[in-house]
């Protein structure tokens, strides 16, 4: 087997890494919680490979149809807390499991969506334009659909959630892309590699977090983890279909999959 097969074969194995990691954070929490200050750095670092591999043009569609990310944006804020509220209501929880439900719901997009984009040979860049504009669209719009749900009154503020995004994925890829305008025929050599640091980076980020969480896991339910899961199945779903009712290309319409 070539390098670049094992390391193909590797990053497919996502899945199998990251339920690796969490069993081995599960069982042994001290192994990931001292690394809790890496967590940034490894998200960063992510999307500064994404960067160095994805081209500039991929971003022109971004501006010259920008209807396609508030498309985007809509699909993300309807259909999460949406399922959020109503698998809480299916289930009969608690004001205080539905206002979790629906509040995971509200929240913009992440920098992992973009990382599982980008290994998924999606569109990165219309990932990332949704993942900046959830972002920026979070202080209006979750504490909104918090209160219409639950009547609950939630602050979030703008400049942390923007200092964030900006750190950890608009300057790392801005980054990545300079870096690779500067020294294409290196990085060309090497770039095989970003999958399968990826993949690393996401497995450890998935770890941490089951590791951080390891008490709150053990008292959590299995109805409440059904009802975790089925939300997320949803997302996806439906985050396809919104897709291809937009018509959307595959590439683009596979990238609002996993931005909702």
């Amino acid at each position: 087997m070539t390098i670049a097969r094992f390391i193909d074969w590797f990053t497919r194995l996502l899945p199998l890494w990251v339920i690796v990691s969490g069993i081995i954070a599960y069982l042994y929490p001290d192994l990931f919680v001292p690394l809790k200050s890496y967590m940034e750095p490894a998200f960063a670092f992510t999307m500064l490979g994404i960067g160095l591999v994805i081209d500039y043009d991929e971003f022109i569609p971004m501006f010259r149809r920008p209807q396609m990310v508030i498309l985007g944006v809509v699909a993300q804020f309807a259909i999460m807390p949406t399922m959020g509220f109503l698998i809480a209501k299916f289930f009969h929880f608690s004001p205080h499991f539905t206002l979790a439900l629906v509040l995971v719901g509200s929240v913009p997009g992440a920098m992992a969506s973009n990382v599982i984009t980008y290994l998924a040979r999606a569109d990165v860049a219309f990932s990332i334009a949704l993942t900046s504009a959830t972002t920026l669209c979070a202080p209006m719009l979750t504490p909104a659909l918090t209160y219409l749900f639950t009547h609950v009154i939630v602050e979030i503020k703008l400049w942390p959630m923007f200092f964030s995004i900006t750190t950890m994925v608009i300057l790392p890829l801005v980054a990545g892309l300079i870096l690779k305008k500067l020294f294409h025929q290196g990085i060309e050599k090497v770039e095989v590699l970003f999958p399968s640091l990826s993949t690393l980076f996401i497995a450890f980020i998935c770890g941490l977090v089951v590791a951080l969480n390891q008490e709150i896991i053990i008292t959590t339910g299995p109805v409440l983890f059904c009802a975790v899961f089925l939300h997320n199945l949803l997302g996806l779903v439906l985050g396809y279909g919104a897709g291809i009712v937009y018509r959307f290309d595959e590439k683009r319409y596979r990238a609002l999959c996993f931005q909702v």
